[in-house]
């Protein structure tokens, strides 16, 4: 099959500019429904993935187990309550294994599970494309600002 086609004939859904079908279509397609409907189980697993630490938690332990105080340090910026609080919804939701050693003092290593694993070449991919739109982003970014900026500035002159 052609890569951006469907197999089911009829297929009406939207494309991008580059031709690909759109995501919402092929979502539909698919899963026969958008999986995010109310408080839908799949929009908490995309809450917790698409969140920042856990982002940076699965891409450190994808390289296998680490300690508490190794990804603390590699996350310069997380405190160590949203670091424990991550760890903990990352362990409920089956991604990772938190295995305490019985040694003085307590050893306690994370790692990824099988599933957790299953997500590393999608987040590789999600880096990849962030890093190579970095430029564009930015671009975008000063742009709003500046034109914001400017809005925001004549309508507190005119008040």
């Amino acid at each position: 099959m052609q890569d951006g086609t469907f197999s089911t004939p009829g297929h009406t859904g939207g494309t991008d500019p580059g031709g690909a079908p759109g995501l919402r279509s092929h979502l539909i397609e698919s899963l026969g429904e958008l999986p995010w409907p109310g408080a839908c189980p799949v929009r908490d697993v995309l809450d917790r993935i698409g969140d920042k630490w856990s982002v940076m938690v699965i891409t450190l332990l994808g390289d296998g187990p680490l300690r508490f105080m190794q990804l603390k340090r590699e996350i310069e910026l997380v405190s160590q309550r949203m670091l424990t609080r991550t760890l903990r919804a990352l362990e409920r939701d089956g991604l990772l294994t938190r295995t305490v050693h019985p040694t003085v003092p307590p050893r306690v290593d994370y790692e990824l599970t099988p599933l957790g694993y299953s997500l590393c070449a999608t987040l590789a991919e999600l880096v990849r494309w962030s890093f190579a739109h970095n430029d564009e982003i930015a671009a975008a970014r000063g742009a709003y600002d500046a034109s914001h900026a400017q809005v925001e500035g004549e309508a507190s002159r005119a008040a």
